[in-house]
């Protein structure tokens, strides 16, 4: 057997079982999956002339996902064409960031000895939001950096056309890598020695193009941007047992650069393009706004260091690539990492559970109701209950809070009010966060929160003007989550 039939078998065999999470459970729990899912079966209906004041629009990125979702749907129904849809994802990005961590090895070889950090950074808090233009996006612009550097013709056309698909799935990545190797080239061309200054002109940059941006657009900053330079948060997706997990994974890779900087030496450590290009992501997580409100849509781009984080770990990895690291410590992530995922399996069975039976009491309801949740965990970072009852809804109700119609920024959009989503980006703001008052116009509207018994009950309300959904276990709205809007509440 060749060394090319083994790679293939091993690589194939590894892309298996990476696809796991996303088979084991009834369905697969991330976040912002449900809105997709629920934005593709509207796309549907409007199609058919069935969605009055809601319409579809042609945009050339922030779609390539839901493209894909959609076309699926039509061809293999909406339980595969998620599956269909996520793997694809997965393995896009896991197969770029692969890709791109061996292009930084020297000399080049597979990293497989990251592939535990990589698995859990993989199904990390970007994939458990449910961001997968974003995460595809990313892992294509991976995978074009890692072509670029072979420096041949073919390589570039191919470095062009996943360049192009991936600002078709998100512009972010994209214009984030093309900064990438454009700052690499010019590094490269420059003495070890002249970099310092090169890296110091590039934060001076950096920190006038967040003033500027700050000046010319609504932003918001907060406390989370430093949480997200180390990367190791994209592991804390749900409760305690992963803020655990973060710090032990941050841990090993602070034992592991200390490792490779006695080694390499510090002054050479700095003066290496993969550390520069590392430290400037996480410098730029901080010196940059963590979102912004951009012309022509009616919420922000938010989200942007604990997205970008996801870069900057991928960057540590490629930079911890080209030595071999102590098998203890390589030990160290593999516990991690069946750590991660067993607890990640257990938590996805819960979800899996409190959706089924929100299910069974949508289900009492008349077909094409107004229905919003009033399910929330304070004890968890991700909110995965809030977007759940958008997968609930397709083909039953319409999911009155659905953010993405009223925000601009998706090909599904509120033409203005209709009886089927709220079309102020405020107000799903504030429906999602539980403190909408309705109105009178919003009704008949119905709500799914708890029962008020033990035992985690769910049952649906019909509700009255001046209601809200208050004292329903929803977590408090802190100002770092606050919402960027083009609505009067700016």
């Amino acid at each position: 057997m060749t060394a090319k039939w083994k790679r293939a078998i091993v690589g194939g065999g590894l892309s298996l079982a990476l696809l796991a999470p996303c088979f084991w459970q009834p369905r697969i729990e991330a976040g912002d999956l449900s809105s997709h899912v629920y934005n593709a079966w509207l796309a549907q209906l409007i199609e058919r002339g069935q969605a009055p004041g809601l319409a579809l629009v042609r945009q050339t990125n922030n779609v390539l996902f839901d493209l894909m979702l959609s076309g699926l749907m039509r061809g293999v129904g909406i339980t595969a064409a998620q599956r269909i849809s996520v793997s694809v994802a997965v393995l896009i990005f896991f197969w770029g960031a692969f890709a791109f961590v061996r292009s930084s090895a020297r000399p080049r070889r597979a990293p497989w000895q990251l592939v535990p950090c990589l698995a859990m950074l993989t199904y990390g808090w970007v994939f458990r939001m449910g961001l997968f233009n974003f995460y595809m996006a990313l892992g294509l612009a991976f995978g074009a950096l890692a072509a670029a550097r072979r420096n041949r013709r073919w390589a570039w056309a191919l470095a062009a056309v996943l360049a192009v698909a991936g600002y078709v799935a998100h512009p972010l990545p994209v214009i984030w890598a093309s900064g990438m190797l454009v700052y690499e080239r010019v590094a490269q061309a420059l003495r070890p020695r002249q970099r310092s200054g090169l890296m110091i002109a590039m934060l001076v940059v950096l920190a006038l193009a967040g003033i500027a941006v700050g000046i010319f657009f609504e932003t918001r900053r907060g406390i989370d941007q430093l949480a997200a330079t180390t990367g190791a948060e994209q592991v804390w997706v749900y409760g305690k047992p992963y803020v655990a997990m973060s710090v032990a994974l941050l841990a090993v890779w602070v034992l592991c650069f200390f490792r490779v900087a006695r080694r390499r030496g510090a002054g050479r450590l700095v003066l290496d393009v993969r550390f520069q290009l590392w430290a400037l992501t996480g410098a730029a997580l901080v010196l940059l706004p963590a979102g912004v409100l951009l012309p022509g849509y009616r919420s922000g781009l938010d989200f942007v260091a604990e997205r970008m984080s996801l870069a900057g770990a991928v960057l540590l990895c490629g930079m911890l690539a080209s030595w071999r690291l102590p098998e203890p410590l390589v030990g160290a992530t593999v516990v991690l990492a069946v750590a991660f995922f067993a607890r990640s399996y257990v938590d996805e069975r819960q979800f899996n559970g409190l959706e089924t039976r929100m299910e069974r009491v949508v289900a009492q309801l008349p077909p094409g109701q107004r229905v919003v949740s009033a399910l929330a965990d304070p004890g968890i970072r991700i909110p995965v209950e809030v977007h759940m009852i958008d997968r609930v809804c397709v083909g039953r109700c319409f999911s009155y809070a659905n953010y993405e119609p009223c925000t601009w920024q998706f090909r599904v959009r509120a033409k203005g009010p209709n009886s089927i989503v709220v079309s102020n980006y405020g107000d799903s703001w504030d429906l999602q966060n539980g403190q909408y008052r309705v109105k009178r116009q919003d009704l008949p509207m119905y709500k799914v929160g708890r029962c008020g018994t033990a035992g985690g009950g769910l049952c649906v309300a019909a509700l009255e003007p001046g209601d809200t959904l208050q004292g329903s276990g929803r977590r408090p709205v802190n100002q770092g989550e606050r919402s960027l809007s083009a609505s009067s509440r700016r």
